[in-house]
């Protein structure tokens, strides 16, 4: 099967897995919704109207899969839901932070760093590095409060 994310099938062929339909179809949805993070629910509702052959275990099992090999990333945000997005490892998904309105669940992706923030960021990595003897591959920050919305109506 020929697909439009060459990584994706690349890194399925290397770890000895099939290029599936469904798994192209969850990947696809991700892709084109990079600002979106999306529960397990949401995508299955997703796939389904794609594909109505798709069952949701399937699309969890998928989600598991493509998580533990760094296809996505599973993140929580404090609402009991696991929530999925593409990692910086594909093309195109930029280095983000994430602020999460505490109220509403809104997420939003923060990925214009200004220099100090930059400098600040190298600057802990290094400090934490050192201080535990581990070597920092990557970090997920997310800042929770209240988004401007939430903030007008109370």
């Amino acid at each position: 099967m020929r697909h439009k994310n060459p990584w994706v099938c690349r890194r399925m062929v290397k770890e000895g897995l099939r290029i599936t339909q469904t798994r192209m179809v969850i990947i696809d949805i991700l892709t084109r919704n990079p600002e979106k993070h999306f529960s397990a629910e949401e995508i299955f509702l997703m796939a389904h109207r794609i594909n109505p052959g798709i069952g949701f275990a399937t699309v969890y099992r998928t989600l598991d899969l493509l998580a533990q090999m760094g296809i996505i990333q599973k993140m929580e945000f404090g609402d009991g839901k696991a929530r999925y997005e593409m990692t910086e490892a594909m093309e195109n998904v930029p280095h983000h932070h994430h602020l999460v309105c505490t109220e509403c669940g809104k997420v939003i992706d923060y990925t214009e760093f200004t220099d100090e923030e930059k400098e600040l960021l190298a600057k802990v990595e290094k400090e934490l590095s050192e201080k535990y003897k581990f070597k920092i591959k990557n970090h997920i920050i997310q800042f929770c409060g209240i988004c401007n919305n939430c903030g007008k109506r109370g």
